[in-house]
């Protein structure tokens, strides 16, 4: 996203955007920036990096249709299409939740999704200036790991062992439009164009269902920030009754600013955490809790029109019972002199691991290929990484994998060879651990015990993508761990197995760096690059082949010398990495630069 920005040429205006909105300006004049050529360019970029590029709307268009379209003629006719903006009908579909159920999705038309991505790119640093910092769902560099680490610190370091758990009653298809126009106002948008867009894209039919009236339909692009402009005031009226109250006294001369609120005032002491629509309020005592539940429950219904589901809103001890949160259930016991917190995978989330566990294993046993053991092993791969920040993992794996090993010999004993078939990957993630191989297609299936806990790491509020600084610490952020998962999950059918394995093993060896500038790669700037063509009989070996960034790979292969200034001005090697650089080139039948 933020090499898109910088190839775009718009990460200036964003980063202005971001300072101006810091300092409480308004905007009321960007629709011009919104319809510029690099934003519209940059969305479709965007739009074609996201999976659901290939997911039509109710025209039936996907991105590939339009792909082909001359650049300045699609820059042409989107900007026609906001002029007199009417948004197509949404597409409705439903998927399965976590939880059971099913969850409703609305999937605008490809026009309109590339329109809502336009306005979003510009809308974004605008709010992101003026959200709450203990919001992290659908917000960038934020994840559920802040979210549960921030959780963790309340009950670990400020011992807060009550929790007041709200939930709101069908919030993403409740929100009252009227307040949302008024709370974006609020917030610095006052653009009136922009607004009317956003007000036809809130009320654009939805197939069978007619125009809507309320709520942000989940698969919009535009939604996510959108329901966290709803919710932000709620973030901030929170913090206000305690965490960031501006005290009216000299607090400096009794002490920090909270033992001073203890000492002088009545308030009483809570701190939150909210992911999306899912959120906690952390307090030292019953009393508190009651009245922070009954203030809550008020304060949605009379500034929001939202109600709060009775049966899911509870205030739980966290000394005696356990709380649910993004899929780890969190209690408060005993160590020593003091209460620290005590997580596992919830009882849902375990159920619906294994099950879906057991249905590709069910999938291996009809197609024994190694393509499907490899989506097994991204399965288990994705179940770790997001499930090590509880800190009992391991039993709750331990526990799956026993249940899951009888129904794998069960169902796969026909298939099962004796082959050790690890892979690089599989070696340098899992070789530790000593256990009986299950080898179906010649890959070997990851150890699902293999699992241990990471502490959750707390955000640092200096990342942000609108700020030099904080781009910096993106950058230093980005590993090769992110990219070797990225390759497992997304492995491409036309692959062969040596291929696939080198490619990984290849990512960890460079630490996920260009192998000539030494620059992070990233998931939309990484190309694999064969030193000697597969044309003039080259393979697939390890030795022939080097992770490049794009820039660097049109720099290997360019002969035109107007080409080649472009990419060695935007790339400013020193002389070592021009040296790397040469080597490629010679090897493809090129002249050294």
């Amino acid at each position: 996203m933020l090499r898109n920005n910088e190839y775009y040429n718009i990460q200036d205006a964003l980063d202005l955007l971001y300072e101006q909105s810091k300092d409480g300006r308004y905007f009321k004049n960007f629709y011009d920036l919104i319809i510029s050529e690099q934003n519209i360019m940059l969305a479709y970029r965007n739009i074609k990096n996201n999976k659901g590029s290939n997911t039509a709307g109710t025209d039936g268009l996907v991105l590939s249709d339009i792909h082909k379209m001359d650049e300045k003629l699609f820059v042409h006719d989107i900007r026609k299409r906001f002029e007199n903006y009417q948004p197509k009908s949404v597409r409705r579909v439903e998927i399965p939740k976590n939880g059971g159920g099913l969850r409703p999705l609305g999937i605008p038309c490809m026009h309109d999704r590339i329109i809502q991505q336009c306005i979003k790119q510009i809308l974004e640093p605008i709010c992101e200036a003026k959200f709450h910092k203990h919001s992290y769902g659908f917000r960038p560099n934020r994840g559920t790991e802040h979210a549960i680490a921030r959780a963790q610190a309340l009950i670990n370091n400020a011992y807060m062992n009550y929790v007041v758990d709200i939930d709101i009653k069908g919030f993403f298809d409740n929100v009252n439009h009227n307040k949302l126009m008024k709370q974006l106002w609020t917030i610095g948008i006052q653009d009136k164009k922009v607004l009317s867009i956003i007000k036809k894209i809130l009320n654009s039919e939805v197939e069978g269902q007619g125009k809507m009236t309320k709520g942000t339909p989940q698969g919009g692009i535009i939604s996510p920030l959108l329901s966290n402009v709803v919710l932000n005031e709620l973030d901030w009226w929170l913090s206000s009754q305690w965490e960031t109250f501006e005290a009216k006294f000299p607090y400096t001369k009794i002490g920090n600013q909270q033992q001073a609120l203890k000492k002088k005032t009545n308030l009483k002491e809570f701190f939150f955490v909210r992911y999306a629509d899912d959120f906690k309020v952390f307090c030292r005592d019953y009393e508190t809790a009651q009245k922070v539940f009954i203030a809550v429950k008020e304060w949605l219904k009379i500034r929001l029109k939202l109600d709060i589901s009775p049966e899911k809103s509870k205030i739980t001890n966290l000394r005696k019972n356990y709380t649910v949160f993004l899929g780890i259930k969190m209690k408060a016991i005993k160590k020593k002199s003091k209460y620290v917190c005590y997580s596992r995978m919830s009882n849902k989330a375990k159920a619906n691991v294994y099950e879906n566990l057991v249905h590709q294993v069910k999938v291996i046993q009809k197609i024994p290929t190694g393509k499907e053991v490899q989506k097994l092993n991204s399965m288990i791969l994705g179940i770790h990484n997001y499930y090590r920040v509880a800190s009992h993992i391991t039993k709750d794996m331990r526990e799956i994998d026993f249940l899951l090993r009888k129904v794998m010999y069960n169902r796969l004993k026909h298939h099962l060879t004796n082959e050790d078939c690890r892979s690089k990957f599989y070696l340098q993630r899992y070789g530790q651990y000593k256990h009986k191989l299950i080898t179906v297609g010649k890959v070997t299936i990851f150890p699902v015990y293999g699992c241990t806990n990471k502490i959750p790491l707390r955000f640092n509020p200096d990342i942000c993508n609108y700020t030099e600084k904080g781009r910096n610490l993106i950058h230093q952020k980005l590993s090769e761990t992110s990219l070797i998962e990225y390759l497992i999950k997304v492995k491409i059918n036309t692959m062969s197995v040596e291929l696939y394995d080198n490619c990984i093993s290849l990512m960890a060896a460079q630490k996920g760096k260009c192998f000539v500038a030494n620059e992070s790669l990233q998931i939309n700037n990484m190309e694999l690059h064969h030193k000697i063509m597969k044309s003039v009989g080259g393979d697939d070996s390890y030795q022939n082949l080097v992770w490049v960034s794009k820039d660097i790979h049109k720099l290997i292969h360019s002969t035109k010398e107007e080409t080649i200034s472009n990419y060695m001005n935007k790339s400013k090697l020193d002389k070592k990495q021009l040296d790397k650089l040469n080597e490629l080139r010679v090897l493809v039948g090129n002249n050294k630069i």
